[in-house]
């Protein structure tokens, strides 16, 4: 491990984000994990899918 994450880590230790940070990172992380639930679910949207061009 990099001695500069130890660092990272203490002053985080020492000053830890504020709870609208830690929401916001929460939720950024629910969103990622709805939107691949619902591709694993329901799949890839066709208007997605790159269509092959033809010479």
């Amino acid at each position: 491990m990099n001695p500069m994450w130890l660092v990272r880590m203490a002053r985080w230790a020492r000053n830890p984000p504020s709870p609208g940070r830690v929401k916001l990172v929460f939720g950024v992380i629910a969103l990622c994990l709805l939107i691949f639930g619902y591709e694993w679910a329901f799949g890839w949207p066709d208007w997605l899918v790159p269509q092959k061009i033809r010479p």
